[in-house]
């Protein structure tokens, strides 16, 4: 899947299927985005390939108190994807909306819920948490091998 900016100064491509796909409906997301949520694609950064330009790393708050890394175009400044202090740089979380074919990966789950907009109607048969949830009980077991060993690399 290939995916980019509103310039089109940057291009990537994601080279394997995500791990599994968020909606967070929590009011940092609400917020950073300017939207109702974030749809987030986690896969691991080493399938991520930058196909043109370099992508400007911006350090932000989040509720946890730890940061995000945002990777925005310099240009454009459109948030590609983001790297959260649990796995670090190991893991990203790309914006669904920047691929070229965002209709592909709809949502595995919903997040945060509890500050879903009132207005916000989410499809059944998808899982709702209120906040978090355990990835053991929702996660693929391929997901979460290829996670354990993308993490395996940490220092």
């Amino acid at each position: 899947m290939d995916g980019g900016c509103s310039c089109e100064d940057l291009r990537y491509r994601l080279t394997d299927k995500p791990l599994f796909v968020h909606c967070c409906h929590c009011t940092w997301c609400q917020r950073e985005t300017g939207s109702a949520f974030v749809l987030n694609a986690m896969i691991e950064t080493a399938c991520v390939e930058l196909l043109h330009g370099e992508t400007e790393a911006v350090e932000t708050p989040s509720h946890s108190g730890r940061g995000q890394i945002i990777h925005r175009c310099p240009r454009c400044k459109v948030a590609l994807w983001s790297h959260y202090s649990g796995a670090g740089e190991l893991i990203a979380f790309v914006r669904v909306g920047t691929l070229d074919n965002a209709a592909a990966l709809p949502p595995d789950i919903h997040i945060f819920t509890e500050t879903k907009l009132p207005w916000v109607v989410i499809p059944e048969g998808v899982p709702v948490m209120k906040e978090f949830y355990a990835r053991s009980e929702h996660w693929p077991d391929w997901a979460l091998a290829r996670r354990d060993k993308a993490l395996a690399h940490r220092m």
